[in-house]
């Protein structure tokens, strides 16, 4: 079918209105203490609308890196890791930190955990032990590509009973702690349902295990609440060494009518993040506060994202920690 030179021409400009009609710069960044981030593939894989509706709808500087384009982070090619660079210039957003699947695995020698083959790696393949030192080295190099000094981690998949291995675990933290650090990198270590740290009492007795500035915790009280812990705040917190948070997931945990823990938007369930967010500031944390949807009762991941955003934001505006 051919097409004239004139509807060509008023094809185009009214592709031009639509573009100009879509503000992409014009907006200010929240006015918080803390860094208000996204993870991005809580959003969609699509990483340009992410960041478009991080920065234009939710007005964040800051963003938490995963995946994108189904990819995880530690598997990005060349390509598209300048593509991501572009977009969050063209968006005018810092990275928090890398958000890897590092020590997702098995401890060696140690008997098969039950949770590793049911859990969810966002998009990063199931790896090996062997295989975590080139993740790590891998994960460094991002971070110096995006500019971010943190790395996220966990702690292996989940034992019956990890005493046997704590001590073992708790030296390769160190020493990928060490190496990060060597980079001037923080390796923070997730409170994860499915791993050996999974709750705020066990997190505190990592933290005071291992005693090195270079590691640090992604402190995730909706996970702790999942695991179990349902007075992860305010009773959890209390026990944590503040000045070693360098990282804050945000989501909810609640149950449902069977009883069971299921997530939930940020506003409802066991975590009061308004008190939440109030301690952060109390403490002294200037650091990221990165929403983690995993909540999917809005029917997409961007529309739940969009809903528990609007009680994230709610939240931290009744603890003093947002203004316009």
């Amino acid at each position: 079918m051919s097409i004239s030179r004139r509807s060509f021409l008023a094809g185009a400009g009214a592709l031009g209105a639509t573009l100009a009609a879509r503000p992409r710069f014009a907006f200010a960044e929240l006015n918080s203490p803390f860094r208000v981030a996204v993870i991005n593939d809580e959003i969609t894989s699509d990483f340009d609308h992410a960041c478009y509706v991080a920065a234009h709808d939710f007005g964040m500087g800051w963003i938490e890196l995963r995946s994108m384009w189904r990819t995880n982070i530690d598997s990005l090619s060349p390509a598209q890791v300048a593509e991501s660079k572009k977009i969050l210039a063209k968006y005018k957003l810092k990275v928090t930190d890398i958000g890897s699947p590092l020590f997702k695995t098995d401890w060696p020698g140690a008997p098969k955990s039950r949770y590793g083959s049911k859990a969810d790696l966002h998009l990063a393949p199931e790896t090996t032990f062997k295989q975590q030192n080139a993740i790590l080295e891998r994960c460094i190099e991002m971070a110096k590509e995006f500019n971010t000094n943190k790395i996220r981690c966990f702690d292996f998949w989940r034992l019956d009973d990890v005493k046997p291995y704590r001590a073992a675990i708790n030296d390769k933290l160190l020493e990928a702690a060490e190496t990060c650090g060597k980079h001037g990198i923080k390796l923070v270590l997730e409170n994860e349902p499915s791993c050996n740290t999974a709750t705020g009492r066990e997190a505190a007795a990592t933290l005071n295990a291992i005693q090195t500035p270079h590691l640090g915790l992604n402190w995730d009280p909706g996970n702790a609440v999942m695991r179990g812990e349902l007075d992860a705040f305010p009773t959890a917190w209390e026990m944590l060494p503040k000045h070693r948070i360098y990282h804050c997931h945000v989501k909810n945990t609640i149950k449902n009518a069977q009883g069971k823990l299921v997530w939930s938007p940020v506003d409802k369930g066991y975590v009061n993040w308004t008190a939440q967010f109030r301690a952060l500031k109390q403490a002294g944390y200037h650091d990221a506060v990165s929403l983690e949807t995993h909540w999917h009762g809005g029917g997409t991941p961007e529309q739940s994202t969009r809903i528990s955003w609007a009680g994230m934001k709610k939240d931290l505006e009744a603890a003093g920690c947002l203004s316009a």
